[in-house]
C-alpha cells in the first residue's frame, strides 16, 4: 500500500491493513498478556497521530494477540521504575512537550488511547483479558466488540495505585455513578454480557471472532462519507466532554459543518442519493 508517509516504527505492536481504509493494531506481547511499557505508549500516541494524518484510512481497529486484550501497564517495569536506583523515565531524551508532566505516558493516555481526542474513529476488538489500562483505553474507544469470553475490570486499587489514565471521569458518563464507584472501588472484574448490558461494549460475539466483526463496522463506517463520519464523532464527543446540548450544536455548526458544507463528498452524497447510485467519497481534507 502506498501512503503518504510510511508508519512509524513499532516493537510490542503490529499493524495490517485488512481493507485499503482500515488499519489493524494488533498489541503483540502475548507473553506478557499484552502490557504496554512506557516506550510503548509513545509508539502508539505516534501511530494514531500518523493515522489522523494519512488521508486513506478511515478506521483504526486495536487488538491483542493470544489470550489478553491488555492486561494494562508492565507493572515489572513500573517496580523497576520505583526503586531509588532506577533512572526518571523523563531523562529518556524525549521532548518534555509531548508528555503528561504526572504520568510516564503521553498526553493521549495509556496506549495513546485511553484520552485521545483525534479525528478518526477507533474500534477496539476486544479478544480477552481486558484490565487496568486495556479498560481505560476501551471507555475512550468509539466502538467496542468483544468476544463471549472476555473480561473487564480496574483492579489498581487492589495494588495500591488508581486508574489516572483518563478512565474515572469518563466511565461514570458511560455506566452512571454506582457501578462507576463498583468498578473503581472494588477492583471486580465484569464478563462481555454485563459489559454490554452496561454500556461499555456495542456487541459480544463468539471467541476468535471480534476482529472479524470489528472489520464488519470498519466497513461500514468507511463506506460512509469521510467528513460526515468526522464531523459527527466530533458532535458526540462534545456532548461526551460535558457540553450543554444547545452550546454543543452550536460549536458543531459553526467550527465543523461549516466546513463541509458544499464540499465535494456533501455534494457527491446528496447526487449519489438522487440519482440512484453508489457515493464514490474522496478522502477527508478536514
Amino acid at each position: 500500500m502506498s501512503f503518504q508517509s510510511p508508519p512509524p516504527p513499532l516493537q510490542d505492536a503490529k499493524i495490517s491493513f485488512p481493507t485499503p481504509q482500515i488499519l489493524l493494531i494488533t498489541l503483540n506481547r502475548p507473553k506478557d498478556l499484552n502490557c504496554i511499557s512506557v516506550p510503548g505508549h509513545y509508539e502508539l500516541h505516534a501511530l494514531y497521530t500518523w493515522f489522523d494524518a494519512e488521508p486513506s484510512l478511515r478506521v483504526a481497529i486495536l487488538t491483542g494477540t493470544g489470550r489478553a486484550f491488555c492486561a494494562g501497564a508492565d507493572l515489572k517495569e513500573w517496580n523497576k521504575d520505583n526503586k531509588p536506583s532506577s533512572t526518571s523515565p523523563k531523562s529518556s531524551g524525549k521532548q518534555e512537550d509531548t508528555r503528561n508532566p504526572d504520568r510516564t505516558i503521553p498526553l493521549s493516555g495509556f496506549g495513546g488511547l485511553s484520552r485521545r481526542a483525534g479525528k478518526k474513529p477507533v474500534i477496539c476488538a476486544v479478544n480477552g483479558l481486558c484490565f487496568g489500562g486495556g479498560t481505560e483505553m476501551i471507555v475512550n474507544a468509539d466502538i467496542v466488540v468483544a468476544e463471549e469470553h472476555a473480561l473487564f475490570g480496574l483492579p489498581e486499587v487492589k495494588i495500591g495505585v488508581v486508574a489516572l489514565a483518563g478512565a474515572l471521569t469518563r466511565l461514570v458518563r458511560t455506566v452512571g455513578r454506582q457501578r462507576a464507584m463498583e468498578m473503581a472501588l472494588t477492583g471486580r472484574n465484569l464478563g462481555a454480557q454485563e459489559a454490554r448490558e452496561w454500556g461499555l461494549v456495542n456487541k459480544v460475539v463468539p471467541k476468535g471472532k471480534a476482529v472479524e466483526e470489528a472489520i464488519k463496522f470498519a466497513e461500514l463506517i468507511g463506506a460512509a462519507s469521510p467528513d460526515a463520519v468526522i464531523v459527527s464523532r466530533e458532535g458526540i464527543k462534545l456532548g461526551w466532554e460535558g457540553v450543554g446540548a444547545e452550546e454543543g450544536t452550536r460549536l458543531l455548526m459553526e467550527n465543523w459543518y461549516s466546513r463541509i458544507d458544499k464540499g465535494e463528498n456533501m455534494k457527491e452524497g446528496v447526487a449519489s442519493f438522487v440519482e440512484k447510485r453508489k457515493p464514490n467519497y474522496v478522502p477527508s481534507k478536514l
